[in-house]
This record gives C-alpha cells, structure tokens and sequence, in this order.
C-alpha cells in the first residue's frame, strides 16, 4: 500500500541505468546534457592506481600509508590541526555528530539540514532544537538554555535551495553562547572561496568542526571531517561509522589526493561563468534560481514536477525533479547543478529546452 500511494502521490522513485561522460549522460541509449551531476569542477579522467585492496577497517589492516598525505593535506586545506577521511560524506556527518554530542547535550539544527545531519542528530541522545531555515533570531532563542554542551549544525549552501548559512552571524552567535559550530560543506568545499577553501573561506567566518565530502566538488570518492587533534581522537575511538566499516581502497585514498594536490583554479573560473551564464539565462525567461552552483526551478506540485522532468528529458535535458521527503510536501523541484563540463553551447541549449518548458507548464 505504501507503494501505491507513493505511485498516486506523484513520489514514487524509479532508478535509471546510465553512464556519464563529461557534461552528457546516456540513458537506453541516448545522450542527454545532464544537469544532475555534483561534479562541479570537472576535473576530468585522472589515472586511479591499481593494487591489493586492504578489505579491512582502518584500525586493524586497512589503514594504508597513503591516508597519511591525504589528511595532512586536508587538514591544510582547512586551517585545521588534523582530519580525518569517512568512506563517505554521509558517514563522515554521522559519525563526527554522534562521537560528540551525547545525552545532555543541546543540538540546535536548521530545518533544511541535510538527511545525514538529521540522522546524526537523532542518534546522539542529545536534545535536538530545529530553528527556521537561516533565522537567526530564533537560533538566537533557542541556544539560550541550559545544557552540558551546546552545538550547532548547518549546511555550507544548502544542497536543495543553493542558498548559503548565515555562517557568520552563527559563529558570533556560538561564541557569545559558548557553542561548538559543526558545517557541512558538501557542497562548497573545493567550489568556492579562496583556492576552494570552501564556505568559510567565502563568508570569512570559521568553525569548530568541518565535514565534507570528496565526491562533489573534488569529484573523487569519501568524505571527511577536519578539526582540533582532539576531536579527530575522539572519532578515531569513539566514531562507530569509523570503527566499524571497511576503510576506502588505498586506489581511491590516491586518487582524491592526486586531485587535491592539482590546480583547480581554471576549474573554478569556468565554474564560476558558468554560473553567471546559465543564472542570468534562466533569470530572463522567468526563472528565479539564485547564484550559486546548485539551482532549484520550484514547482510544488510532486505530479507536476514529474511530468517536467519527463518534458526535459524527451528533449535532452537530464534534470531529476526532487520531491518529498527530500523536500517539503508541496515544495517539489527540478535541482539543477552547474558544472565546468558544461560549454557555452551546452547552456544555450539547455535555455532553450527550459524556455519550451516554462510556455508548456505556464499554460
């Protein structure tokens, strides 16, 4: 029955078999422009290194040399004292959130926090506050009591609406308040700020604890966190999605760090244009999108949503519609994410099949 009504609700989910390359994406056959990928820089084919995968946790055989390079490099990367890589960017915030925050504790949550923020949250024991998207005055409200130890979490640019935290007035906000900030910046690490610092870098604020993943921006494999020696102790011993799982194959620990190690800027420049094209386009036919990486065209309507990204893709726009409970019940979207893949040809012809699309569901 749960599946019949998710068919009737317009939110049943169907997984399509494809392949990427570049800025396209063939599904049964035919090449599209896709415009779901979180590849943002595009960095392009890089060599992955062949050899014995370690099939073992990092704490009993699979903690290969090469985590060393790549966590000092990290760590660099954000002005931090040590990190510490995940298997991926889901576990990164479950774990770092669950070894910190425990039973007494206060967890203050802005509401569009991300599926593995609110799946942390949930575990820690602690008490969970969620305060409207970006409301600072009613954050300012609820950390005004008493608890062992005070955090609060938020997104980077937030990966549905493509808008940023108020990152600096959360950080005054956490110092005046005695609170340990936790950001995930999936999303702006290595796409924005100053040599892709990330949203900190962008916003001029800091953190007390930085998770991230190296699947979107870096477009290579994992997650990871970044903090105070301390703190990356802690999950070392006290992280269950650390302790517990299989370590990340040393072929994918090189291969993030040959990327970290490469110049991105050129990347990041066409990123950047290509933002400003595909932003100001969108904007004259109508659409209000905002000017970051990840741009959302809302519909509402779940029903809707579906048969708009259908539209897309019978005319070669590869752009999945994002429905509840990803999103709110009513807030259904086509995500659109800019890339450096995408050529100046590429953008006008996607303005082209969104300005179809805006006469076809206008109407």
């Amino acid at each position: 029955m749960e599946l019949e009504h998710a068919r009737q609700a317009g939110l049943y989910r169907e997984m399509r078999h494809g392949r990427t390359e570049g800025a396209h994406i063939t599904i049964d056959g035919k090449s599209m422009l896709n415009l779901c990928s979180n590849d943002y820089l595009g960095i392009g084919a890089t060599h992955i290194p062949q050899g014995q995968i370690q099939s073992s946790s990092r704490l009993l055989a699979g903690n290969d040399e090469s985590y060393m390079k790549l966590e000092d490099t990290l760590a660099a990367h954000k002005s931090h004292e040590s990190s510490l890589v995940y298997p991926t960017g889901y576990m990164a915030n479950m774990g770092a959130i669950s070894a910190v925050a425990s039973k007494g504790d206060l967890i203050c949550s802005d509401e569009l926090n991300h599926a593995s923020i609110i799946d942390a949250c949930r575990i820690t024991g602690a008490t969970i506050s969620i305060y409207k998207h970006n409301d600072m005055d009613e954050l300012n409200s609820k950390i005004r009591c008493d608890a062992k130890n005070k955090f609060i979490v938020c997104e980077g640019i937030f990966s549905m609406d493509g808008d940023y935290s108020n990152l600096a007035q959360i950080s005054e906000t956490a110092r005046k308040e005695g609170a340990i900030t936790i950001l995930d910046d999936a999303h702006g690490d290595f796409a924005v700020g100053n040599d892709g610092r990330g949203t900190p870098a962008e916003l001029g604020s800091s953190v007390d604890l930085y998770v991230s993943s190296l699947s979107k921006g870096l477009g290579s494999f994992g997650g990871y966190i970044a903090s105070q020696k301390n703190i990356i102790d802690l999950c070392v011993n006290c992280s269950r999605q650390f302790i517990y799982t299989s370590a990340l194959p040393r072929q994918l620990v090189e291969h993030a760090a040959e990327r970290l190690d490469s110049d991105r800027s050129g990347h990041q420049a066409t990123l950047r244009k290509n933002i400003g094209l595909l932003s100001k386009g969108l904007e004259q036919l109508g659409y209000s999108t905002g000017s970051t990486h990840i741009m959302p065209i809302h519909v509402g309507d779940e029903k809707t949503a579906v048969k708009y990204g259908q539209f897309l893709f019978e005319r070669g726009v590869f752009a999945q519609p994002v429905r509840y409970p990803t999103v709110p019940l009513g807030e259904a979207r086509l995500r659109i994410s800019v890339t450096a893949w995408l050529s100046s040809k590429d953008i006008d012809f996607a303005l082209g099949v969104f300005e179809a699309a805006r006469t076809r569901f206008s109407a």
